[in-house]
């Protein structure tokens, strides 16, 4: 019997492929943007700002120049005449004090109230609890001009009209501010830390206020911010229900603006852009906060 042997094949180990990690993830320090993604990001960021930029120019011009083509794209000298005169024939002043404080309160409650409701549906278990969900979710694609009717007969009925109670009465609960809360309190609040505030003897409320809002805090800052801004940008229910010039908000009181036989548009501009002003001080202040909050969520999700 004879056997036969195969020679040893002389094939060299195959060497394993490595990453090549860039040399800043390599050091642990951050990526750095090449001169395209400066451009883009500068590109961008000058179209954004074109608006606001081309408003305040337009404010300090006239009617005649505004109408020439082509249009300005520079300051005039009048702009500060217009802030002023714009200041004054809109009442401004009583209008940001009563815009304030409608979107104030607007913005808390829907930020208390969305976030325990969020809560409840990420967190609770109960019966209907995805039927209901899919209510509130279907609120959302029903267009607000449809209640308008309905409730302009209740605003009548309380004899609320010309009265902030009842711009801030339609506006105290957000189907999407509990939609976000729920999203984002299922992955950034685990299960077991309230297991264990309850296994401590906690009531539900007392979850509520010492677990759930610490978690939810950056999102309740986002969602804040974005109700506050929605509110103050608001402009058909408060047209239809402030009828009278007693208490204006803000978006009432710049339509009212260049109203005349021919309407003066830099005006218009003027006030429009003491409008904006208070929103972009708020986004200065609180921005980095709020960036903050959007990037611990989204690492947290």
């Amino acid at each position: 019997m004879t056997t036969t042997l195969t020679p040893p094949t002389d094939t060299p180990p195959q060497k394993s492929k490595r990453v090549r990690r860039p040399k800043a993830a390599r050091a642990g320090g951050t990526l750095h943007g090449g001169p395209v993604a400066y451009l883009i990001l500068i590109v961008f960021t000058l179209i954004s700002l074109f608006p606001l930029v081309w408003t305040a120019i337009a404010a300090s011009r006239d009617n005649q120049r505004l109408a020439q083509n082509p249009p300005p794209f520079w300051f005039g000298s009048g702009l500060f005449d217009k802030l002023e005169l714009a200041w004054t024939d809109a009442n401004l002043g009583e209008a940001f004090v009563n815009t304030t404080f409608v979107a104030g309160v607007s913005s808390i409650t829907i930020v208390f109230l969305s976030t325990i409701a969020g809560f409840a549906f990420a967190k609770l278990r109960f019966k209907g609890r995805g039927a209901m969900m899919l209510i509130v979710i279907g609120t959302m694609m029903v267009p607000p001009q449809l209640s308008v009717i309905p409730l302009y007969m209740l605003v009548a009925e309380l004899n609320w009209a010309d009265q902030l109670q009842a711009v801030i009465l339609p506006s105290l609960v957000s189907a999407f501010g509990v939609f976000f809360m729920r999203q984002y309190l299922i992955q950034a609040l685990p299960d077991e830390i309230i297991e264990a505030a309850r296994v401590d003897g906690a009531s539900s409320w007392r979850v509520i206020w010492h677990v759930v809002f610490p978690a939810a805090r950056p999102a309740m800052a986002v969602l804040g911010m974005l109700m506050f801004v929605q509110t103050w940008n608001d402009f058909l229910w408060p047209f239809l229900v402030l009828t009278q010039h007693g208490n204006p908000t803000v978006q009432v009181a710049v339509a009212g603006l260049g109203s005349g036989y021919t309407p003066d548009q830099s005006l218009i501009m003027a006030g429009a852009l003491l409008g904006t002003l208070p929103l972009l001080i708020v986004f200065a202040i609180f921005g980095k906060q709020i960036v903050g909050g959007i990037m611990q969520g989204a690492v947290k999700g």
